[in-house]
């Protein structure tokens, strides 16, 4: 894959890594060229100096050629501006915008860009481990309305039904794997402690879930 990173701050840096760790090819853009001190000495890719929706600065990182796009500047609005050029302008596949806003993110994914506020992301996340630390979250579909989910089961939810914690159009177990071994469950499925569960759920429904499981 060949991606292209706008901002070079602490996420930029550390999503660069963890892209070349992968085998990717990564391109950095940043307007200050000593941003990229914090790359690491092993860095292969290219840095590129300007501003990540200047076309023409777009240009010079290869963006015609990129498969994937993340703006993830300090500055909402730059990485709003940024990933809609991308999307847009250069048809890049695969776009994503950081933002510090939540109130912002909904307003952007109706506008189409893929938008990951990562105040809202790390409240709720620090919020599912302080009330339920076994439920897991494994994926993210779409633009993150529908997670898919694994949950332990515990001592106090032994007992209970898959039907009791499936919400027609809400929450659906597809999965559950028992001393090792998985199975596809029935609605009548008895659950034991120890099982684990696995889900696909809606993102509203997340605390309904938790309130059973508990």
């Amino acid at each position: 894959m060949r991606a292209i990173i706008v901002g070079c701050g602490r996420v930029g840096s550390l999503l660069t890594q963890l892209l070349e760790q992968g085998g990717h090819q990564v391109v950095v853009i940043d307007k200050n060229s000593a941003a990229f001190r914090r790359l690491p000495a092993e860095f292969r890719g290219r840095t590129v100096t300007g501003v990540g929706f200047d076309r023409d600065t777009l240009r010079s990182a290869g963006i015609e050629r990129a498969d994937a796009f993340a703006a993830v500047t300090s500055g909402d609005n730059s990485n709003f501006v940024a990933a809609s050029v991308a999307r847009d302008t250069f048809r890049v596949p695969t776009v994503v915008a950081r933002i510090y806003d939540p109130q912002r993110e909904q307003i952007y994914r109706r506008l189409g860009i893929r938008a990951i506020s990562s105040t809202s992301w790390g409240a709720h996340k620090i919020k599912r481990i302080l009330e339920h630390a076994d439920l897991h979250q494994r994926a993210e579909l779409g633009n993150g309305e529908v997670e898919l989910i694994e949950a332990r089961i515990s001592s106090m939810a032994a007992g209970r039904l898959v039907r009791d914690i499936t919400f027609p159009g809400e929450a659906l177990v597809y999965a559950v794997v028992r001393a090792g071994r998985a199975l596809v469950p029935t609605p009548g499925t008895i659950l034991e402690e120890g099982d684990t569960v696995h889900m696909s759920v809606e993102r509203a429904a997340i605390d309904k879930l938790e309130g059973l499981l508990r």
